[in-house]
Protein backbone atom coordinates (compact mmCIF):
# COMPACT_ATOMS: atom_id res chain seq x y z
CA UNK A 1 0.00 0.00 0.00
CA UNK A 2 0.99 3.39 -1.12
CA UNK A 3 1.23 6.42 0.85
CA UNK A 4 -0.31 9.55 -0.04
CA UNK A 5 2.65 11.31 -0.22
CA UNK A 6 4.03 8.69 -2.50
CA UNK A 7 5.30 8.99 -6.34
CA UNK A 8 2.60 7.10 -8.06
CA UNK A 9 3.56 4.83 -11.20
CA UNK A 10 0.53 5.89 -13.18
CA UNK A 11 0.97 10.02 -12.48
CA UNK A 12 4.68 10.18 -14.22
CA UNK A 13 5.49 13.15 -15.94
CA UNK A 14 6.78 10.47 -18.42
CA UNK A 15 9.59 9.77 -20.87
CA UNK A 16 11.45 12.15 -23.46
CA UNK A 17 10.64 9.80 -25.90
CA UNK A 18 6.78 8.00 -25.38
CA UNK A 19 6.84 4.25 -25.29
CA UNK A 20 3.80 1.93 -25.34
CA UNK A 21 3.30 -0.04 -21.87
CA UNK A 22 4.52 -3.12 -21.04
CA UNK A 23 2.46 -5.91 -20.61
CA UNK A 24 3.72 -6.95 -16.97
CA UNK A 25 6.54 -4.30 -15.79
CA UNK A 26 5.74 -1.03 -15.07
CA UNK A 27 7.52 2.23 -16.18
CA UNK A 28 9.72 2.33 -12.50
CA UNK A 29 10.60 -1.45 -12.75
CA UNK A 30 11.56 -1.23 -16.51
CA UNK A 31 13.48 1.76 -15.44
CA UNK A 32 15.42 -0.62 -12.96
CA UNK A 33 16.08 -3.34 -15.06
CA UNK A 34 17.51 -0.56 -17.81
CA UNK A 35 19.91 0.27 -15.31
CA UNK A 36 20.76 -2.72 -14.04
CA UNK A 37 21.22 -3.87 -17.58
CA UNK A 38 23.20 -1.07 -18.93
CA UNK A 39 27.12 -0.84 -19.42
CA UNK A 40 27.70 1.73 -16.68
CA UNK A 41 25.83 0.17 -13.97
CA UNK A 42 28.61 -3.18 -14.80
CA UNK A 43 31.25 -1.13 -14.70
CA UNK A 44 30.78 -0.01 -11.45
CA UNK A 45 31.66 -3.53 -10.16
CA UNK A 46 35.86 -2.62 -11.62
CA UNK A 47 35.54 1.05 -9.52
CA UNK A 48 36.71 1.49 -6.36
CA UNK A 49 34.66 2.15 -3.21
CA UNK A 50 37.83 2.67 -0.40
CA UNK A 51 39.83 -0.65 -1.14
CA UNK A 52 41.45 -1.35 -4.64
CA UNK A 53 41.60 -5.25 -5.48
CA UNK A 54 45.01 -5.11 -4.59
CA UNK A 55 44.61 -5.39 -1.23
CA UNK A 56 41.53 -8.45 -1.44
CA UNK A 57 38.43 -9.65 -3.25
CA UNK A 58 36.38 -9.30 0.11
CA UNK A 59 36.32 -5.63 0.03
CA UNK A 60 33.24 -3.75 -1.21
CA UNK A 61 33.39 -1.70 -4.36
CA UNK A 62 31.41 0.55 -6.22
CA UNK A 63 28.61 -2.04 -7.52
CA UNK A 64 28.64 -4.07 -4.06
CA UNK A 65 28.15 -0.63 -2.60
CA UNK A 66 25.06 0.33 -4.50
CA UNK A 67 23.50 -3.28 -3.94
CA UNK A 68 23.80 -2.88 -0.40
CA UNK A 69 21.94 1.12 -0.72
CA UNK A 70 19.34 -0.49 -2.27
CA UNK A 71 18.67 -2.92 0.25
CA UNK A 72 18.56 -0.36 2.95
CA UNK A 73 16.25 2.11 0.95
CA UNK A 74 14.19 -0.91 -0.35
CA UNK A 75 13.60 -1.42 3.24
CA UNK A 76 13.16 1.77 4.93
CA UNK A 77 10.67 2.71 1.50
CA UNK A 78 8.42 0.17 2.37
CA UNK A 79 8.05 0.99 5.82
CA UNK A 80 7.50 4.11 4.89
CA UNK A 81 4.62 3.51 2.23
CA UNK A 82 7.10 4.79 -0.38
CA UNK A 83 7.48 3.42 -3.59
CA UNK A 84 9.80 0.61 -3.54
CA UNK A 85 10.51 0.30 -7.75
CA UNK A 86 10.99 3.98 -8.00
CA UNK A 87 13.59 3.61 -4.59
CA UNK A 88 15.39 0.50 -5.89
CA UNK A 89 15.82 2.58 -9.34
CA UNK A 90 17.31 5.47 -7.94
CA UNK A 91 19.65 3.77 -5.27
CA UNK A 92 20.80 1.77 -8.64
CA UNK A 93 21.38 4.45 -10.22
CA UNK A 94 22.83 6.86 -7.72
CA UNK A 95 26.56 6.23 -8.38
CA UNK A 96 27.34 5.10 -11.97
CA UNK A 97 28.61 8.73 -12.44
CA UNK A 98 31.50 7.75 -10.46
CA UNK A 99 34.86 8.19 -12.20
CA UNK A 100 37.50 5.27 -11.50
CA UNK A 101 39.68 5.50 -8.02
CA UNK A 102 36.27 6.94 -5.83
CA UNK A 103 36.97 10.12 -4.09
CA UNK A 104 40.57 10.83 -5.09
CA UNK A 105 39.74 9.92 -8.53
CA UNK A 106 36.74 12.25 -8.47
CA UNK A 107 39.07 15.13 -6.77
CA UNK A 108 41.43 14.73 -9.47
CA UNK A 109 39.35 14.79 -12.19
CA UNK A 110 37.49 18.04 -11.08
CA UNK A 111 40.74 19.38 -10.03
CA UNK A 112 41.65 19.27 -14.05
CA UNK A 113 38.44 20.40 -15.01
CA UNK A 114 39.15 23.54 -13.00
CA UNK A 115 41.84 24.30 -15.14
CA UNK A 116 39.77 24.95 -17.89
CA UNK A 117 37.45 26.47 -16.77
CA UNK A 118 34.79 23.32 -15.91
CA UNK A 119 33.83 21.22 -13.14
CA UNK A 120 33.22 17.37 -12.81
CA UNK A 121 29.82 16.74 -10.72
CA UNK A 122 28.98 12.88 -10.55
CA UNK A 123 25.62 13.92 -10.26
CA UNK A 124 25.49 15.51 -13.65
CA UNK A 125 27.47 12.96 -15.48
CA UNK A 126 25.10 10.15 -14.33
CA UNK A 127 22.64 11.86 -15.86
CA UNK A 128 24.55 12.19 -19.26
CA UNK A 129 24.99 8.95 -19.19
CA UNK A 130 21.12 7.89 -18.87
CA UNK A 131 20.32 10.64 -21.29
CA UNK A 132 23.10 10.38 -23.91
CA UNK A 133 26.16 7.91 -23.54
CA UNK A 134 24.00 4.33 -23.32
CA UNK A 135 23.34 3.41 -26.94
CA UNK A 136 20.83 0.14 -26.51
CA UNK A 137 18.02 1.38 -28.24
CA UNK A 138 17.46 2.40 -32.23
CA UNK A 139 14.37 4.54 -31.08
CA UNK A 140 16.42 7.24 -28.96
CA UNK A 141 19.84 7.61 -27.33
CA UNK A 142 20.04 6.97 -23.35
CA UNK A 143 17.97 4.95 -21.64
CA UNK A 144 14.89 6.90 -22.12
CA UNK A 145 14.09 7.01 -18.18
CA UNK A 146 11.39 8.25 -16.42
CA UNK A 147 11.18 12.29 -15.34
CA UNK A 148 11.33 11.02 -11.68
CA UNK A 149 14.37 8.90 -12.13
CA UNK A 150 15.78 11.52 -14.18
CA UNK A 151 14.71 13.82 -11.33
CA UNK A 152 16.44 11.68 -8.40
CA UNK A 153 19.62 11.47 -9.88
CA UNK A 154 20.43 14.97 -9.71
CA UNK A 155 18.28 16.15 -6.92
CA UNK A 156 18.74 12.59 -4.53
CA UNK A 157 21.70 14.52 -2.54
CA UNK A 158 22.37 18.10 -3.90
CA UNK A 159 20.09 20.85 -4.53
CA UNK A 160 21.15 22.85 -7.94
CA UNK A 161 20.02 26.68 -8.05
CA UNK A 162 18.00 27.31 -11.64
CA UNK A 163 20.77 30.41 -11.85
CA UNK A 164 24.00 28.26 -12.00
CA UNK A 165 22.69 25.37 -13.90
CA UNK A 166 19.21 26.82 -16.48
CA UNK A 167 20.03 23.84 -18.52
CA UNK A 168 18.38 21.72 -15.50
CA UNK A 169 15.17 23.93 -15.32
CA UNK A 170 12.93 20.95 -16.25
CA UNK A 171 14.20 18.85 -13.12
CA UNK A 172 11.84 21.81 -10.68
CA UNK A 173 15.20 23.14 -8.97
CA UNK A 174 12.86 25.28 -6.99
CA UNK A 175 11.36 22.28 -5.56
CA UNK A 176 11.93 18.90 -2.84
CA UNK A 177 12.21 15.71 -4.97
CA UNK A 178 10.03 13.37 -3.70
CA UNK A 179 10.66 11.59 -0.40
CA UNK A 180 11.75 8.04 -2.43
CA UNK A 181 15.00 10.77 -4.14
CA UNK A 182 15.44 12.52 -0.48
CA UNK A 183 16.01 8.71 1.27
CA UNK A 184 18.67 7.97 -1.17
CA UNK A 185 20.88 10.21 -0.21
CA UNK A 186 20.26 9.56 3.92
CA UNK A 187 20.49 5.63 2.35
CA UNK A 188 23.77 5.84 1.08
CA UNK A 189 25.09 7.52 4.44
CA UNK A 190 24.33 4.75 6.14
CA UNK A 191 25.37 2.16 3.75
CA UNK A 192 28.98 3.58 3.59
CA UNK A 193 29.27 4.40 7.29
CA UNK A 194 28.88 1.03 8.76
CA UNK A 195 29.91 -1.07 5.89
CA UNK A 196 33.36 0.86 5.33
CA UNK A 197 34.26 0.43 9.05
CA UNK A 198 33.47 -3.34 8.03
CA UNK A 199 36.34 -2.85 5.70
CA UNK A 200 38.56 -1.09 7.95
CA UNK A 201 38.10 -3.53 10.15
CA UNK A 202 38.95 -6.45 8.05
CA UNK A 203 41.81 -4.88 6.21
CA UNK A 204 43.58 -4.38 9.78
CA UNK A 205 43.90 -0.65 9.37
CA UNK A 206 41.03 0.06 12.36
CA UNK A 207 41.83 -1.78 15.55
CA UNK A 208 38.54 -3.24 17.39
CA UNK A 209 40.25 -1.18 20.27
CA UNK A 210 40.71 2.37 18.21
CA UNK A 211 36.74 1.87 16.58
CA UNK A 212 35.63 1.44 20.49
CA UNK A 213 37.30 4.09 21.70
CA UNK A 214 36.39 6.47 18.79
CA UNK A 215 32.96 5.57 18.33
CA UNK A 216 30.66 5.86 21.03
CA UNK A 217 27.68 4.08 19.67
CA UNK A 218 29.87 1.12 18.27
CA UNK A 219 31.50 0.38 21.51
CA UNK A 220 27.52 0.86 23.43
CA UNK A 221 26.15 -2.17 21.15
CA UNK A 222 29.78 -3.92 21.27
CA UNK A 223 29.39 -4.45 25.38
CA UNK A 224 25.98 -5.43 25.14
CA UNK A 225 27.16 -8.17 22.75
CA UNK A 226 30.13 -9.05 25.03
CA UNK A 227 27.91 -9.89 27.90
CA UNK A 228 25.48 -12.11 25.35
CA UNK A 229 27.89 -13.59 23.78
CA UNK A 230 31.21 -13.85 25.88
CA UNK A 231 33.17 -16.72 24.00
CA UNK A 232 32.50 -15.42 20.65
CA UNK A 233 35.88 -14.04 18.59
CA UNK A 234 36.31 -10.66 17.89
CA UNK A 235 35.52 -10.61 14.68
CA UNK A 236 32.13 -12.39 15.32
CA UNK A 237 31.37 -9.26 18.17
CA UNK A 238 32.52 -7.10 15.73
CA UNK A 239 29.75 -8.40 13.26
CA UNK A 240 27.34 -8.23 15.72
CA UNK A 241 27.95 -5.16 17.36
CA UNK A 242 27.83 -3.35 13.56
CA UNK A 243 24.95 -4.63 12.72
CA UNK A 244 22.82 -3.67 15.61
CA UNK A 245 24.51 -0.13 15.03
CA UNK A 246 23.31 -0.35 11.65
CA UNK A 247 20.03 -1.41 12.86
CA UNK A 248 19.77 1.70 15.14
CA UNK A 249 20.23 3.96 12.33
CA UNK A 250 17.84 1.96 9.96
CA UNK A 251 14.89 1.94 12.81
CA UNK A 252 15.56 5.26 13.50
CA UNK A 253 15.33 7.08 10.31
CA UNK A 254 12.03 5.13 9.37
CA UNK A 255 10.29 6.61 12.60
CA UNK A 256 12.08 10.15 12.18
CA UNK A 257 11.13 10.36 9.13
CA UNK A 258 7.23 9.45 10.20
CA UNK A 259 7.14 11.97 12.65
CA UNK A 260 9.02 14.99 10.24
CA UNK A 261 5.72 14.11 7.93
CA UNK A 262 3.78 14.39 10.59
CA UNK A 263 4.60 17.54 11.73
CA UNK A 264 5.10 19.29 8.26
CA UNK A 265 1.73 18.34 8.06
CA UNK A 266 2.66 16.40 4.62
CA UNK A 267 -0.51 14.43 3.31
CA UNK A 268 -0.02 14.36 -0.48
CA UNK A 269 3.97 14.24 -3.21
CA UNK A 270 2.47 18.13 -3.42
CA UNK A 271 3.31 18.87 0.73
CA UNK A 272 6.60 16.96 -0.02
CA UNK A 273 7.98 18.87 -3.02
CA UNK A 274 6.40 22.39 -1.68
CA UNK A 275 7.73 21.62 1.75
CA UNK A 276 10.87 24.28 3.00
CA UNK A 277 13.78 21.06 4.16
CA UNK A 278 13.94 17.97 3.40
CA UNK A 279 11.83 15.49 5.02
CA UNK A 280 14.03 12.21 5.11
CA UNK A 281 16.08 12.76 8.20
CA UNK A 282 18.06 11.21 11.27
CA UNK A 283 16.75 12.19 14.87
CA UNK A 284 19.06 15.03 15.99
CA UNK A 285 20.93 12.04 18.28
CA UNK A 286 21.04 9.39 16.16
CA UNK A 287 22.18 11.71 13.48
CA UNK A 288 25.36 13.02 15.77
CA UNK A 289 26.38 9.27 15.90
CA UNK A 290 26.68 9.30 12.47
CA UNK A 291 28.35 11.89 11.92
CA UNK A 292 30.93 10.91 15.22
CA UNK A 293 31.42 7.51 12.89
CA UNK A 294 32.18 9.56 9.55
CA UNK A 295 34.53 11.57 11.14
CA UNK A 296 36.09 9.07 12.58
CA UNK A 297 36.15 7.60 9.16
CA UNK A 298 37.89 10.21 7.85
CA UNK A 299 40.78 10.43 10.36
CA UNK A 300 41.53 6.75 10.74
CA UNK A 301 40.28 5.56 7.47
CA UNK A 302 40.12 7.58 4.51
CA UNK A 303 42.98 9.85 5.02
CA UNK A 304 45.17 6.88 6.50
CA UNK A 305 48.86 7.18 5.24
CA UNK A 306 48.40 3.58 4.10
CA UNK A 307 45.96 4.72 1.62
CA UNK A 308 48.39 8.06 0.49
CA UNK A 309 50.10 5.66 -2.21
CA UNK A 310 47.16 4.77 -3.88
CA UNK A 311 45.86 7.93 -4.00
CA UNK A 312 48.62 10.08 -4.99
CA UNK A 313 48.69 7.37 -7.77
CA UNK A 314 45.04 7.68 -8.97
CA UNK A 315 45.64 11.62 -9.00
CA UNK A 316 48.55 11.65 -10.80
CA UNK A 317 47.44 8.92 -13.69
CA UNK A 318 44.13 10.77 -14.17
CA UNK A 319 45.93 14.57 -14.23
CA UNK A 320 48.39 12.82 -16.84
CA UNK A 321 45.55 11.34 -19.08
CA UNK A 322 43.60 14.35 -19.17
CA UNK A 323 47.13 16.47 -20.62
CA UNK A 324 47.47 13.93 -22.49
CA UNK A 325 44.03 13.82 -24.63
CA UNK A 326 43.97 17.65 -24.03
CA UNK A 327 47.27 18.19 -26.44
CA UNK A 328 46.93 14.90 -28.32
CA UNK A 329 43.13 14.82 -29.26
CA UNK A 330 43.48 12.60 -32.21
CA UNK A 331 44.36 8.92 -29.87
CA UNK A 332 40.62 9.55 -28.51
CA UNK A 333 38.19 7.02 -29.53
CA UNK A 334 36.91 8.16 -33.08
CA UNK A 335 33.09 8.40 -31.13
CA UNK A 336 34.63 10.92 -28.65
CA UNK A 337 36.37 13.10 -31.25
CA UNK A 338 33.51 13.36 -33.07
CA UNK A 339 31.43 14.99 -30.17
CA UNK A 340 34.32 16.81 -29.42
CA UNK A 341 33.39 18.68 -32.44
CA UNK A 342 30.02 19.64 -30.72
CA UNK A 343 31.02 20.27 -27.44
CA UNK A 344 34.31 21.65 -25.90
CA UNK A 345 37.00 19.15 -25.32
CA UNK A 346 38.00 19.47 -21.51
CA UNK A 347 34.50 18.18 -21.20
CA UNK A 348 34.92 15.47 -23.63
CA UNK A 349 37.99 14.30 -22.18
CA UNK A 350 36.00 14.07 -18.92
CA UNK A 351 33.60 11.79 -20.07
CA UNK A 352 36.19 9.56 -21.67
CA UNK A 353 37.94 9.10 -18.40
CA UNK A 354 35.15 9.22 -15.71
CA UNK A 355 33.42 6.11 -17.71
CA UNK A 356 36.72 4.04 -17.43
CA UNK A 357 37.27 1.38 -14.75
CA UNK A 358 40.03 1.17 -12.37
CA UNK A 359 41.98 -1.44 -14.45
CA UNK A 360 41.28 0.37 -18.06
CA UNK A 361 42.62 3.38 -16.75
CA UNK A 362 45.70 1.70 -16.05
CA UNK A 363 45.50 -0.05 -19.49
CA UNK A 364 45.63 3.37 -21.47
CA UNK A 365 48.22 4.92 -18.61
CA UNK A 366 50.42 2.00 -19.80
CA UNK A 367 49.72 2.59 -23.21
CA UNK A 368 50.35 6.48 -23.64
CA UNK A 369 53.33 6.52 -20.92
CA UNK A 370 54.75 2.50 -20.95
CA UNK A 371 54.74 2.71 -17.33
CA UNK A 372 52.29 3.31 -14.26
Amino acid sequence: MLADYAVRVEQSRGRRYPEPQHPYRDDFQRDRDRVVHSRAFRRLEAKTQVFTRRHSDHFRNRLTHTIEVAQIARTIAAQLGLNVDLVEALALVHDVGHPPFGHAGEKALDIAMHEHGYFFDHNLHALRIVEDFELRYAAFRGLNLTFEVREGIIKHSHDYSVVQFPELAEYLLDRRPPLEAQLIDVADEIAYGSADLDDGYESHLLALNQIRNGIPVFERFYGEVESIYPDAIDKLKFNEALKRMLNRWAGDLIENTKEQIQHAGVSSLEDVRSCPHRLVTLSPAVEQERRQAKDFLYSNLYFSATLDPEKNDAERVISELFKFWMTKPEHLPSSYREKATQEPLPRIVCDYIAGMTDNYIHEQYEKHFGQR
